[in-house]
């Protein structure tokens, strides 16, 4: 009976041991389950900044960005499979080419875990949804007119009018939550179904937001230069305002312009006191008369003739609204 009675136990502990492993094995299947989409999300964003990177290069050299094959910006060289993983082989590589060593730009690495950070950041926003789609590319056009726009001074077309499409497109199937899908409906009845009234409103919404950014841009380009005689903004920053109003409505390019107007002023101003500081210690070195003087008129026409990439401002600044303008702007309107 002794001997039943142990074995009896032993099974008991056996069979709880199990349960116990079972359920331990299930809880971390369950959470690489729940985290396999996010981290898919990242490897897709990584691949999709590789591609990015090749965009921002070829484009406004009017090369194609599909043949032929990446190779050394130094030897021409064509770069093996192996050394065009993202991140990984600039890392490995130190940032150099395999075969010549020469020098190859951060800015390939740094493209492409940008993508992947932003298309994270936009998983953890809006889940496995058509919106993840829908802002992710937004984020991939941003990302690649930014970088084009600091590094040549362009914004390339096949960038900003494919956006401008596919900003009114997304529209249709992806509400925009904006000043006249808000407003418009308590004010205009429209004898529609509810599920084709949203589409419209939204469609209306990207639409007045696509012609208001452009729109002011474009008038205030043509007032800087009429004003001046000097051309102050680009066509190129009009589609980009454009593509910009096109995915956020109204209400966030209207909160695109005043940011990227503040941060704009900004570095334009810290570009006038960094001149200034450079040029005072040289003309008081040189033990000229009224150094100060001098350093702030150096000062002034380098602002005057700096040729600023407005592009970098507008992008960055429409990502900003992306994921934090209506908060900013919930909270401002708290404050009134």
């Amino acid at each position: 009976m002794a001997g039943r009675s142990a074995i009896r136990d032993e099974s008991r502990k056996y069979t709880s041991f199990r349960t116990q492993e079972t359920a331990r094995t299930g809880h971390i299947i369950a959470h690489s389950v729940e985290h396999f989409p996010a981290f898919a999300v990242f490897l897709f964003g990584l691949t999709f900044g590789s591609f990015l990177n090749v965009c921002i290069y070829r484009m406004p050299r009017g090369l194609s960005v599909v043949a032929p094959r990446s190779a050394c910006p130094g030897c021409a060289r064509p770069i093996a499979f192996y050394d065009n993983v993202p991140v990984l082989s600039w890392l490995i590589l130190g940032g150099r080419c395999r075969g010549c060593r020469s020098p190859i730009s951060p800015r390939y690495a740094l493209v492409e875990l940008l993508t992947a950070l932003l298309w994270l950041g936009c998983y953890a926003e809006f889940g496995l949804t058509l919106a993840l789609v829908k802002w992710a590319a937004f984020a991939f056009l941003l990302l690649g007119l930014v970088f084009t726009d600091a590094e040549t001074m362009l914004l390339p077309d096949l960038l900003t009018l494919p956006g401008l499409a596919l900003g009114l497109l997304f529209a249709l199937f992806v509400p925009v939550n904006d000043l006249v899908s808000q407003l418009a409906p308590g004010m205009v009845q429209i004898p529609l179904s509810s599920d084709l009234t949203w589409h419209l409103w939204s469609f209306l919404d990207a639409t007045l937001g696509a012609l208001a950014g452009a729109g002011f841009i474009y008038g205030v380009g043509e007032i800087y230069y009429r004003a001046r005689g000097v051309e102050g903004m680009g066509f190129g920053d009009v589609k980009l305002m454009g593509m910009i109003g096109a995915f956020l409505g109204l209400k966030l390019t209207i909160f695109t312009i005043f940011a990227a107007s503040i941060a704009g002023s900004l570095f334009g101003l810290g570009t006038m006191l960094r001149v200034w500081i450079k040029r005072s210690r040289r003309y008081q070195a040189l033990n000229h008369d009224s150094a100060r003087a001098r350093a702030w008129h150096s000062a002034r026409l380098a602002l005057r003739h700096h040729q600023m990439p407005f592009g970098v401002f507008l992008g960055g600044m429409a990502m900003v609204a992306l994921f934090f303008g209506n908060q900013f702007l919930h909270w401002y309107w708290k404050l009134l």
